[in-house]
């Protein structure tokens, strides 16, 4: 084939998506114009991402996926992409961020600190730095963190913006990180948070015992054809879960955890009094 640009798909991330691309749309007999032409785009931005002379953003990979049929499937371009972007990440989650960024509904449950999505960029710093002191990530791995947080709570600004309903475990307002500073611009964060009308907030205390459904951190997500999907990490990954078979009892043991927990009005009044008590 003429001027034909024959790629590495070893050299990078990046050349593999493109080979990846130009495989899939030659095994469907397609030219550059007619994939082009179904995902909305021009043939020269597919020759672009192909031959690796662009980086294939997320909603071209989401177009991608859409028409050949592969959205949602652990073959997507979309998960390959967050691959690529987070992969500093622990397994599991790139996946789930592409889910978040697009949910209409997220229910989360946290254990220990403060959800990803309302934490300050000086909290989520501190966290990474330790980590980083302790030999677990590198300093770039840090700096891709603390990134993914700004992103996804990015993300969250969306319009229309999803309906968060947050339940954290005591311990999450209790445990001190970094210094008295970064603590007070954080309950700042979250107090002005829950008096946004798409936020809800409420803390699980201590003294909920054996009723707490939970032991560690999961979310559950309705996205926008109003089906769901749970996810939930161990201390080695994480796994996105689709089947309703699955995350149907999750659900039902987050509205159980809810009934529990403080009520909105009763969780900041224990934040703001943690706060004042905040040297």
């Amino acid at each position: 084939m003429v001027n034909r640009k024959e790629l590495n798909p070893d050299a990078s991330p990046q050349a593999a998506l493109g080979a990846r691309l130009r495989r899939e749309r030659e095994q469907r007999g397609w030219k550059q114009r007619e994939l082009g032409e179904r995902m909305e785009y021009s043939p020269t931005q597919v020759s672009h991402v192909e031959t690796g002379l662009k980086v294939a953003t997320l909603p071209f990979c989401r177009r991608v996926d859409a028409v050949f049929n592969l959205t949602g499937t652990d073959k997507s371009f979309e998960r390959e992409w967050l691959g690529m972007k987070y992969g500093a990440l622990m397994e599991g989650f790139p996946a789930f961020i592409g889910y978040e960024s697009r949910a209409l509904e997220i229910r989360l449950y946290e254990v220990g600190v403060i959800p990803g999505v309302f934490q300050t960029l000086e909290y989520a710093a501190t966290i990474e730095d330790h980590s980083v002191r302790r030999g677990a990530i590198t300093s770039e791995q840090a700096r891709e963190r603390v990134t993914t947080v700004a992103d996804r709570q990015a993300a969250l600004e969306r319009t229309p913006r999803p309906l968060i309903h947050a339940v954290m475990d005591e311990g999450c307002i209790r445990r001190r990180v970094g210094n008295p500073e970064i603590m007070r611009a954080q309950y700042d964060r979250l107090l002005a948070l829950a008096d946004q009308p798409h936020v809800l907030l409420q803390v699980a205390p201590f003294t909920m015992g054996e009723r707490r459904p939970f032991n560690l951190p999961l979310y559950v997500l309705t996205l926008p054809d109003r089906s769901l999907v749970s996810y939930a990490e161990s201390a080695h990954r994480g796994h996105v879960e689709r089947d309703s078979r699955f995350v149907g009892p999750v659900l039902s043991a987050y509205y159980q955890l809810q009934k529990y927990a403080l009520s909105q009005a009763d969780s900041l009044a224990m934040i703001d009094q943690v706060r004042k008590g905040t040297p």
